[in-house]
């Protein structure tokens, strides 16, 4: 009779996404978020912004549908707001330790930590106030543009994406992580207008933001994050 081996095995390797294509990624992105911020400065996209916020409204400016799906709006919400995004990418660097994927978690926390930055600074750049032409739904404070829960969202929920699709050597299941990320931080972004607290062109450049600055993380903090797990090895 053989006894069952129930040692833990850790991955030996990781599977990096290609640099050049996550710069294009980023590239294409950062298209995007100033064709957004042009569009904002210039005004042509105030007609949009309030089509698109009183949309699926009632003649009350609530949103049409149930109760049961407020609630449901508000948990998706939650997912992108400061503790939960947070406390998600904080286990995630703990479990990437956990096994052994130093470079992996050190990349990811600086990904993070960047992304805030730099929505906060876009944030006070730009200084746009939030829409008032509809009640807010759940409680929001700061400047609107670019959404905040957007822009991290994106930025936090990909990099965690990316680095444990780096556990699979089939590129078809790190696409499959990769994917689930940007339409679970989609939804993040989505779930903001339908509560009234940003217009849709807040959460698109938003959006387009934190999901270039992962995918360009991913490429250009290569480097610092491995001389970090090196300088954690030797420690």
């Amino acid at each position: 009779m053989v006894a069952a081996d129930n040692s833990a095995s850790f991955p030996t390797s990781s599977y990096r996404i290609d640099p050049r294509k996550a710069l294009i990624a980023a590239s294409l992105c950062w298209l995007g978020f100033a064709m957004m911020v042009w569009a904002v400065e210039t005004g042509h996209i105030t007609a949009i912004d309030k089509a698109g916020l009183l949309f699926w409204r009632d003649s009350d400016l609530r949103p049409v549908g149930p109760t049961r799906l407020l609630e449901t709006v508000r948990d998706v919400t939650a997912l992108g707001g400061t503790l939960l995004r947070n406390l998600f990418a904080l286990c995630a660097v703990v479990a990437l330790l956990f096994l052994k994927l130093r470079r992996e978690a050190a990349l990811l926390a600086l990904t993070v930590i960047g992304g805030l930055i730099a929505n906060s600074a876009a944030k006070v750049l730009f200084g746009r106030p939030r829409p008032e032409i509809v009640p807010h739904l759940t409680e929001a404070g700061g400047m609107s543009f670019p959404s905040g829960h957007s822009f991290n969202s994106a930025a936090v929920y990909i990099a965690m994406a990316l680095a444990f699709a780096a556990l699979s050597p089939r590129q078809s299941v790190r696409m499959t992580v990769i994917g689930g990320a940007v339409l679970a931080s989609m939804a993040i972004a989505w779930s903001r207008v339908w509560l009234g607290v940003h217009w849709p062109s807040d959460v698109i450049a938003g959006w387009l933001g934190g999901a270039g600055w992962a995918f360009a993380a991913s490429a250009l903090l290569y480097r610092p994050a491995q001389m970090t797990a090196d300088r954690l090895e030797h420690d």
